[in-house]
């Protein structure tokens, strides 16, 4: 296959493989192990894995187009090793720096075998250049999709975390709430509560909004579809934690919460919850 342009490029690349792992290795490797964030030995694995998909490529493509369905090979791997290290811990700098390091030993080889053909050299450099820049560039679009998969992930175990549902007593549970109510975690609310209702067959559950530091429009409207989900299950919801400032705030914005049981503290909601069950709490006699 005649390709003017790639033909010294593949020469150097099959000759002196090994030669310029070593460089290119050496080249990056106090980078990658500065911060502990992975292993020599992986390390290795990769460069040698890279080199080795993309000299297969180049000797089977006539195109140095890195967007073309011919180098999927090559952004296959590349994805690979950018997800790896978005879970690793390493910046995209440090990721696109893992193809761009490539370019000074392979240079430094380039010109010692081109050094009689200026031209050729000069076409060789170019073509180098712009195609290890498009693979550099590649890795940090999908780094960045890896960590926003990854942050993603952990803002739902988060929000997991921040909603939990306890059995107060039988048929009683308690929701307490800390910090923004948004659409997203008052879906998990809704999740968390109705998955326990189920389990426990509970018939109260008390929503506390301590926590919650500003109820406005949007935050009330999340509120009574948790009330509302809820009854759809078969339980009546408290709202307690209704401080002074907040049953100012939903006066004024003309929420309808009369249909709703509401109060100041949640031992004001646990009680009323007792007497709806036909529950109560006998204090123990001195002796």
């Amino acid at each position: 296959m005649n390709k003017p342009k790639g033909a010294p490029l593949i020469e150097v690349l099959t000759r002196q493989r090994d030669a310029l792992l070593s460089d290119w290795l050496n080249e990056h490797l106090s980078i990658a192990l500065r911060r502990g964030l992975t292993t020599e030995a992986e390390m290795s694995d990769q460069f040698r894995g890279f080199l080795n998909v993309f000299v297969d490529t180049l000797t089977s493509v006539d195109t140095f187009d890195a967007s073309r369905p011919e180098w999927d090979p090559v952004r296959a791997f590349l994805a690979e090793v950018s997800g790896l290290r978005a879970r690793q811990g390493f910046t995209p700098v440090e990721t696109a720096t893992f193809v761009f390091s490539l370019k000074r030993p392979l240079y430094a080889r380039l010109r010692k075998e081109l050094s009689d053909d200026p031209v050729a050299l000069a076409e060789t450099s170019w073509t180098v250049s712009l195609l290890l820049d498009a693979l550099g560039l590649y890795t940090t679009e999908v780094f960045q999709r890896s960590r926003e998969s990854i942050i993603l992930r952990q803002r739902e175990e988060l929000l997991e975390l921040s909603t939990p549902v306890v059995q107060l007593w039988e048929n009683i549970l308690a929701l307490p709430l800390i910090g923004t109510l948004d659409s997203a975690r008052t879906q998990v609310v809704m999740e968390s509560l109705l998955q326990k209702i189920v389990e426990t067959g509970a018939s109260i559950a008390i929503i506390d909004i301590t926590g919650v530091p500003t109820v406005d429009t949007l935050v009330a409207q999340h509120l009574l579809k948790t009330v509302a989900a809820a009854r759809l299950m078969g339980a009546d919801c408290i709202i307690s934690g209704i401080r002074p400032q907040i049953a100012q705030t939903i006066v004024h914005l003309g929420v309808d919460l009369t249909n709703v049981t509401t109060k100041a503290t949640l031992a004001d909601a646990f009680v009323i919850a007792l007497q709806r069950t036909g529950s109560s709490i006998a204090a123990r006699a001195a002796n």
